[in-house]
């Protein structure tokens, strides 16, 4: 019941469907004015699907230069032989994370070798391991691009990961039970939290409890839209031209510092999401209802235009048949995911 009120009055722990459900309305306008469901296939023609659900992280690598990227190595299911040797040309820790995936499924941080091995045994699908970026800040970049003229950032979120402060008596299983976000969305029952759980962290000190930075998964979602200036376009217009054909989508990146960023150094980008990215900053606590669907929907009508304008040029859309493969293909990987 506790959890139920808390969802009533925040609407940024809804269910995905949920909330998007008014949204799918307006996407079906789209549908007849494109006289096509998969229209936004166009927005990104150098990513599969656009970009919209289903695309491996491993293709989308290939288009970044090296430069931006953390060491990154894909791994096929199964495979610890491989999966060990790159682990230790890469350094523990590590991030792990399906090839194709989504709101931080299967996302886990890896100490050793013997966690390495665990996953590895029950991952279902082919992943990757890529190196723990140190950089302090942790950010989600939205960018659009017209054809044929300069782009500019829409949205930018800053990740605040969870995390409880000690108060040098209580532990920190008794610090999440008092916090609201630990409730909605905490995995308790993880190995890494009861390993912490009877931890008496001293007075003011942090204890890390989620370290992966999906909404999801506890982390508070920012709004820095704020930071959004005439460098921060312009060294965006920069990265994103050394991108084929990329017009729509989000950054996730860590860097050193937002001066850094706008001189392109000392950050890297973790991953480059197409067509199916939101911008992040609508899930800042507190942000108005009303603003979010605005928001969200002058992003879709942007998807639907630079579509569009990319079709005049010879970039057609997926055939209903071509998109509903897709679908179905992607539906039966999350069942996979879902029941290993």
């Amino acid at each position: 019941m506790k959890k139920l009120l808390i969802r009533i009055k925040n609407w940024e722990y809804w269910p995905f469907a949920f909330l998007y459900f008014p949204v799918f309305f307006y996407y079906g306008w789209l549908v007849l004015k494109h006289r096509s469901f998969f229209f936004f296939t166009a927005s990104n023609p150098s990513i599969e699907f656009g970009g919209m659900f289903g695309e491996k992280k491993s293709d989308i690598f290939k288009l970044i230069p090296e430069e931006y990227l953390p060491k990154t190595r894909l791994v096929e299911k199964g495979d610890i032989e491989r999966a060990s040797f790159l682990a230790e040309q890469i350094g523990f820790p590590l991030i792990a994370k399906p090839d194709i995936g989504e709101r931080g499924v299967w996302v886990s941080k890896l100490e050793d070798q013997q966690q390495l091995k665990k996953y590895v045994a029950s991952c279902p699908v082919n992943f990757l391991l890529q190196e723990v970026v140190d950089y302090p800040v942790e950010l989600g970049v939205f960018f659009i691009k017209y054809p044929g003229k300069e782009g500019r950032v829409t949205s930018i979120v800053r990740k605040d990961f969870l995390s409880v402060e000690g108060d040098g008596q209580s532990t920190v299983g008794e610090l999440l039970k008092k916090s609201t976000r630990a409730l909605m969305t905490a995995d308790l029952e993880s190995e890494h939290l009861q390993s912490i759980e009877s931890k008496i962290p001293g007075k003011g000190e942090p204890v890390l409890i989620e370290p992966i930075g999906n909404h999801c998964r506890g982390t508070k979602f920012l709004n820095d839209n704020h930071e959004i200036n005439t460098e921060l376009n312009q060294a965006f217009n920069q990265l994103a031209g050394q991108i084929p054909d990329l017009h729509f989508g989000r950054f996730d990146l860590k860097c050193k510092s937002y001066d850094d960023l706008k001189e392109l150094k000392n950050f890297k980008i973790l991953e480059l999401n197409g067509a199916g990215s939101e911008p992040g900053h609508i899930y800042q606590p507190g942000y108005p209802l009303w603003k979010a669907y605005k928001d969200i929907l002058w992003h879709l009508s942007v998807l639907s235009d630079i579509s569009a304008q990319n079709r005049k040029k010879g970039y057609s859309y997926w055939s209903f048949k071509r998109g509903f493969k897709k679908w179905e293909a992607h539906q039966r990987y999350n069942r996979l995911l879902a029941n290993p």
